[in-house]
């Protein structure tokens, strides 16, 4: 042997006081391999802040769970095929028509396939609920300033989620091939052929052939049930890796800065919580599933490209794009013997625009606030007029072009005429974002102010109390430190501020467009009249030690 070599080491004596049992010589045996006792030290008690709100995201992750399983299942049965076939099955009146292979397959798992009707309703349903969990729990982020540095990349993550989500349900809901969703489908094609120059080529493309086609379904088949879930899966793995780095952030309140996490561990609590939600919120898409039919596509019957179902409607998720089309007047541009329709083009390009605005938001704001710093600490709604303001809007955009794709639904139901709601829908395009941005504001300043007065005067206690010259005041009680704290503990950014024009030299400093830019922005996020200056320790000492709290 060389005097460098080294000889193995010899075997590790077991601190055990008894002999390791068939799980415990297992778990020697992978830790051996994979180092798992060591990961488990350092993480499983790792400790996780709690509120309600972060429940949103858990039911993100367990209703993309239940999408997983039950589709997995959907799998076994459906058959995407366009092919022509003779429906035979139980379900009467459906028996002697012709339809394609994927009608028939869904129709058969609705009747013919023992619990197949509640499996394709729990995954409907899950979908559904998927979104839109999605899209609050995106809010509550948004709202709350949870998108701020270190978070911006796992807010891409999510905002990556939402779309691919959209998209993917557009794409389930297509598959069965009956009336309602080839109406859907030939939605898209409109889109696809408005677009300039390639909109032809790109339809051919798609669709195979002619529309509709024969391929349609099966590579919207392989898109849903392939492509988009193993994109999701790996954003979402990403998504909850970043989460468990970071943590989520924590809300102000006393022992909580920006440098400690106030919370439970993740190993008992948090995980027995997680466990028992997750069957929570799968029970309840089960009661659901079960009470409410969703997409009863024995009721519109197999696609026909000469018919349109009445009531035509996506999910609505997708339904704010519906609405687009709908308000937009029917413009055309003919240009060399070729037709623009910007009716449906200019829908088309403001669809993605409607999500880039609340995704882009955070850059806007680390950018116009200078901010580099890392944030942990949850922001109230109230302390960020402009913020919730502008969240606020968006919201009010998306519910009025979702009401703007049902105008048909509306108008029936409602007895109203259809074309006065698609032109107080156009109307309220431009002006009800506008005016909810201004209410909005207002209203958080309102709340700011109110929040001050509590600080500086106490809260009201209800006792009337008559002083000795007569006069009646409400005695107020100061609040006590944890409180005071909560409410003053909120950072509140100043605006940029331009160098003077002319140096201490006489010299022209020359300021570009983009500060200047940045300069009145701030100003209009951060500057009078958007925040109430909260109040300082010297203002609070002044109060209480000179007249006390009345």
């Amino acid at each position: 042997m060389r005097a460098d070599q080294q000889s193995s080491p010899g075997p590790v004596t077991s601190t055990r006081a008894e002999p390791a049992n068939k799980v415990e010589a297992l778990a020697d045996w992978t830790d051996g391999r994979l180092g798992i006792y060591a990961l488990a030290k350092s993480n499983i008690r790792k400790i996780f802040p709690d509120h309600w709100s972060f429940m949103l995201g858990e039911i993100c992750l367990y209703t993309f769970i239940i999408i997983i399983l039950t589709g997995v299942w959907l799998t076994l049965f459906f058959k995407p095929s366009m092919a022509e076939v003779i429906y035979e099955g139980q379900y009467i009146p459906l028996r002697g028509i012709e339809m394609s292979e994927a009608y028939r397959s869904t129709v058969n798992i609705s009747f013919d396939i023992r619990g197949g009707l509640l499996m394709r309703q729990i995954h409907h349903w899950s979908a559904i609920v998927f979104v839109a969990a999605m899209l609050v729990h995106m809010m509550r982020v948004f709202f709350t300033g949870a998108f701020r540095k270190p978070r911006e990349i796992n807010w891409l993550f999510g905002a990556g989620l939402l779309i691919l989500g959209m998209f993917d349900g557009f794409m389930g809901y297509s598959l069965p091939d009956d009336l309602l969703s080839g109406t859907g489908i030939r939605f898209m094609e409109g889109a696809v052929l408005a677009v300039p120059i390639v909109g032809t080529y790109l339809m051919f493309f798609i669709f195979g052939s002619q529309f509709p086609g024969v391929d349609i379904v099966p590579r919207l088949f392989t898109v849903h049930i392939l492509l988009i879930p193993g994109i999701m899966l790996g954003l979402l793995v990403a998504h909850l890796i970043l989460v468990f780095y970071h943590k989520h952030t924590q809300f102000a309140g006393p022992g909580r800065t920006e440098q400690n996490v106030v919370g439970m561990p993740l190993m008992p609590v948090y995980m027995a919580k997680a466990g028992g939600f997750f069957f929570l919120v799968f029970g309840v898409v089960a009661f659901m599933s079960a009470i409410a039919t969703v997409n009863p596509i024995w009721a519109y019957g197999p696609y026909r490209p000469d018919q349109v179902s009445t009531d035509a409607q996506p999910d609505w998720y997708m339904g704010y794009s519906e609405g687009l089309i709908r308000i937009m007047p029917g413009w055309e541009i003919g240009l060399w013997g070729h037709t623009l329709n910007m009716g449906v083009f200019v829908p088309l390009m403001i669809f993605p625009l409607v999500l880039v605005a609340i995704w882009g938001y955070p850059f806007l704001e680390a950018w116009i606030t200078g901010d580099r710093g890392e944030h942990h600490m949850a922001d109230r709604p109230r302390n960020a007029p402009v913020r919730t303001a502008f969240g606020a809007a968006w919201v009010s955009l998306y519910l009025v072009l979702l009401a703007a794709g049902g105008n048909d639904l509306l108008a029936t139901h409602f007895d109203l005429s259809i074309n006065a709601i698609t032109n107080a829908a156009r109307i309220g395009f431009f002006v009800v974002p506008v005016v909810i941005f201004v209410i909005t504001k207002r209203w958080c300043l309102g709340l700011q102010r109110r929040d001050k007065e509590k600080v500086l005067h106490g809260r009201e206690t209800g006792v009337i109390q008559r002083l000795q010259h007569g006069e009646y005041i409400e005695v107020h009680a100061p609040l006590p430190q944890d409180r005071l704290y909560t409410l003053t503990s909120h950072e509140q950014p100043q605006p940029v501020v331009l160098p003077a024009e002319v140096d201490e030299n006489g010299v022209v400093r020359k300021v570009g467009l983009i500060e200047r830019t940045r300069a009145k922005l701030s100003r209009g996020f951060y500057g009078q009249g958007s925040q109430i200056a909260k109040p300082t320790a010297e203002e609070h000492q002044e109060i209480a030690s000179g007249h006390g709290h009345h």
